[in-house]
């Protein structure tokens, strides 16, 4: 198997874990692992115990992108190439779409389709061993996976620009001063941060989450006004309060002095 997939302990609840597994190749990004990928994904979000998806690499790369091997013959393709980067797009626009918050454990080498990869996830724990850059354009290359729209969003124009245009590559430290991931920890505790921090997700309203999630990259990706942004989180907020179960739930607790027993409905 390319793609690996299991759920781990994550507090009361369970994390998925997705783990790209071609080491000796960096874990290349191909027709068979975005097929898996998916498969994985489906999997995972339709067991109501995950509350939670984590996203990593075996061995010493998350992943260095897409198989430039087979780019040889799949670039001389006019309906092939199309068609798998469309269908990279879709597949790892899941994970900006599916209800539960989707952690890339950054732990190695991350360049290309790996970059774009980290940009579809909700959000980025970096090893410090953690190498990270565009570099399409130190092969010829250019993206197309997603990296000319959702970098400049993630880290500022200015420093997309940088990024793809110099190709080269930001250590763990400089990648969360960018904004580009949330924090850096050792290599041997990345796994352990992305489960704590699915366990302390997984205490909230599965349903409060999902929602939160959608408005946020709503209003993020579609780029409108703050005045645009700000009625569609009232009009959420309004409804999922005054309709859910886990709204009166967490007053109720708070009232009583106890833990919430959120039902996610």
């Amino acid at each position: 198997m390319t793609v690996l997939v299991e759920t781990r302990p994550a507090g009361d609840a369970r994390a998925g874990l997705i783990t790209l597994n071609r080491p000796d190749q960096l874990n290349p990004i191909d027709g068979a692992v975005l097929a898996e990928l998916d498969a994985a994904v489906s999997t995972l979000v339709a067991d109501d115990a995950v509350r939670a998806v984590l996203v990593t690499g075996a061995g010493r790369a998350f992943s260095a992108g897409g198989d430039l091997t087979a780019y040889l013959e799949l670039q001389r393709d006019p309906v092939g190439f199309p068609a798998f980067v469309a269908e990279l797009h879709r597949v790892f626009g899941r994970l900006r779409k599916v209800p539960v918050p989707t952690i890339a454990l950054v732990n190695g080498v991350t360049a290309a389709g790996g970059l774009e990869l980290l940009l579809n996830c909700d959000i980025a724990i970096a090893a410090r061993s953690a190498a990270i850059g565009d570099g399409h354009l130190n092969f010829g290359m250019m993206g197309g996976g997603g990296v000319l729209t959702l970098l400049p969003r993630a880290v500022g124009i200015a420093r997309a620009r940088e990024l793809v245009l110099t190709g080269r590559y930001l250590d763990a430290e400089e990648a969360a001063a960018w904004g580009l991931v949330s924090r850096v920890v050792d290599d041997d505790a990345l796994l352990e941060a992305g489960l704590e921090l699915a366990a302390s997700i997984a205490a909230k309203s599965p349903l409060a989450v999902a929602n939160a999630k959608e408005v946020m990259h709503a209003v993020w990706a579609g780029g409108g006004s703050v005045d645009a942004g700000l009625r569609l989180e009232r009009e959420r907020n309004a409804f999922y309060c005054l309709t859910s179960h886990d709204a009166r739930e967490g007053l109720e607790a708070f009232a009583a002095k106890r833990e919430p027993r959120f039902t996610g409905t």
